[in-house]
């Protein structure tokens, strides 16, 4: 009997068996395929509301939080910190962000919504909301639970490489 939180690993039998049929068994050429897809379809309900992708990724990533570092929203975001730093210039340019020095740490420059910001996100999380709802439509709560879990020890194990 295996312990509850025993570690498991796929043997290299069964690795290589899958790697024989690659796209079908690959779980990361279904991860990729989707996230693509999504990418485009979310991209589409988007441009309508002057929005793309890297915007949108900022403006989600403060979703949770009041303030975050410009480091954190590359994180949560997958951006270079870089990408993410011209991405929060031009949504403080439309009015979308404010920046300030961070009051524990002189060097970290911090992000929060504007009302307009706000209104944009909440608009552009709408048409996510509605991506979700008819992508699981044939998904159940625990299916979408496990499959979030799934991906969570997946990304924690990459994180460990």
């Amino acid at each position: 009997m295996t312990e509850p939180n025993a570690v498991h690993r796929a043997s290299p039998e069964m690795i290589s068996g899958q790697v024989k049929h690659m796209k079908k068994n690959w779980p990361f050429y279904w991860i990729s395929r989707v996230n693509a897809r999504y990418v485009q379809v979310l991209e589409r309900r988007l441009k309508p509301i002057g929005l793309d992708m890297p915007r949108w990724r900022v403006l989600i990533s403060l979703y949770e939080e009041e303030y975050l570092s410009v480091s954190q929203i590359a994180e949560h975001s997958v951006m270079r910190l870089n990408t993410a730093t011209k991405v929060v210039q031009r949504l403080a340019a439309d009015g979308m962000v404010t920046t300030r020095v961070s009051p524990s740490d002189g060097r970290v420059t911090e992000v929060t919504l504007t009302a307009e910001g706000d209104r944009m996100r909440q608009a552009a999380l709408e048409q996510a909301e509605r991506i979700l709802a008819a992508s699981f439509i044939n998904i159940t709560p625990d299916e979408l639970a496990a499959l979030n879990g799934l991906l969570q020890k997946v990304l924690s194990r990459l994180d460990e490489i």
